[in-house]
C-alpha cells in the first residue's frame, strides 16, 4: 500500500471520529436554554463572626483572639463642611461647572475632596447662580459661590 495512502485512509478515519466527538460538546453550549423564565434558586453564603472560642475559630490562625476582639464603637464622625471653599464657577449655563476645593464637578458628579480633616466625600447635587448644593454623609449643604477670584 501507497504510503500516501495510507496516511489519507487514516486522516480520514480521524476525522469520522472526531467530528461527532467535538459536535457533541459544542452544540450544547451554542443551545438555548429549555425554560429561560424558570428562576434559580442561588445559594448565598453566611457568615457569622463568633463572639467567643466555643462559637468557633479562625480556620488560618486557629490560636488568633482576633476575631473575638470587640470592633471599636463606630463615632458619628460627620465632616467640617466648612473646610469646603467654592473656588470658582464656570461653564455654559446649560453645562455649569464649579470647583470645590480644586476639585472640578459638573451636577450630578460625586469625587472625595481633599481637606485639612481629611477626605470628605462630596456629591454636587445642583449649580445655582449664587450657591451650590452638595450632599456630603447624607445631609444637604449649600456653599455660597463667591464674587472674589
Amino acid at each position: 500500500m501507497n504510503p500516501l495512502n495510507a496516511l489519507a485512509t487514516r486522516g480520514r478515519k480521524l476525522t469520522a471520529i472526531l467530528l461527532p466527538a467535538v459536535a457533541l460538546v459544542v452544540l450544547p453550549l451554542s443551545a438555548a436554554p429549555a425554560n429561560p423564565s424558570a428562576k434559580t434558586n442561588l445559594l448565598r453564603s453566611v457568615f457569622i463572626l463568633p463572639a467567643n472560642p466555643g462559637e468557633g475559630r479562625d480556620p488560618f490562625f486557629p490560636k488568633s483572639n482576633r476575631p473575638y476582639e470587640m470592633a471599636p464603637a463606630a463615632t458619628n464622625n460627620v465632616p467640617e463642611i466648612s473646610a469646603l471653599v467654592v473656588k470658582g464657577v464656570s461653564g455654559s449655563t446649560e453645562h455649569r461647572l464649579v470647583i470645590i476645593n480644586n476639585h472640578t464637578f459638573a451636577a450630578g458628579d460625586t469625587a472625595d475632596v481633599i481637606t485639612e480633616q481629611g477626605r470628605i466625600r462630596v456629591h454636587c447635587v445642583e449649580i445655582k447662580p449664587r450657591v451650590v448644593v452638595i450632599e456630603v454623609g447624607g445631609q444637604y449643604h449649600e456653599l455660597p459661590v463667591s464674587d472674589n477670584p
